[in-house]
């Protein structure tokens, strides 16, 4: 049995949640066609799922990452923070989604060496600014640039940790359950230890 809290607050559903709550999952639906057992948890704070949702659309609306790199920023976050929910629903997106070489996929999965030049270079700079606390050096910045990025990415990785932050934590403080379309890319943290 795991020491680690976990929440005693139940799911939310639109019948039955207070009406912020239920506009946040109702547009959830729309987007998803689905709401995700993670959604339906932070839906206990309205304001901690609308920011959410709110950073992440903007993330991928906005970000100058594409599709394949937006999830190449998840997923490294998702590993660095342990958080088997995100690393499994990021790995079902870039399968299905974002068209993420799976050799990058696994690669990020398992702690390997991303074979991919370019999406290295931005996992690495991922990884340091979280475990920098956003305080990357120069041969970092320097590195990032080298590899096609610009400054203005930073920022969008600092949100995108923001965005991941939200999720993560919260996954981990309900030990949400992987909905049955994740499953296929199930991850466990235990296994492959950051």
């Amino acid at each position: 049995m795991s020491a680690n809290f976990k929440m005693s607050l139940g799911k939310q559903e639109p019948d039955t949640a207070n009406e912020q709550a239920k506009l946040l999952l109702e547009t959830a639906k729309k987007r998803n066609g689905m709401i995700p057992n993670m959604y339906a948890y932070m839906a206990n704070s309205p304001g901690l799922l609308s920011t959410y949702m709110h950073g992440y659309e903007i993330f991928r609306k906005e970000s100058g990452f594409t599709p394949a790199e937006q999830e190449v920023v998840f997923l490294t976050i998702s590993y660095e923070n342990g958080c088997a929910y995100c690393v499994a629903a990021h790995s079902v997106v870039a399968d299905m989604q974002s068209k993420v070489p799976l050799e990058v996929t696994e690669a990020i999965r398992g702690g390997k060496e991303i074979p991919d030049e370019k999406l290295k270079a931005l996992s690495e700079f991922t990884s340091i600014m979280l475990n920098k606390r956003g305080r990357p050096d120069r041969g970092d910045v320097a590195r990032f640039l080298n590899a096609g990025y610009t400054e203005k990415q930073i920022l969008e990785i600092i949100l995108a940790l923001a965005v991941k932050t939200i999720s993560n934590y919260s996954n981990h403080v309900f030990d949400t359950p992987l909905d049955p379309v994740f499953k296929a890319r199930e991850w466990n943290a235990k296994e492959n230890a950051v």
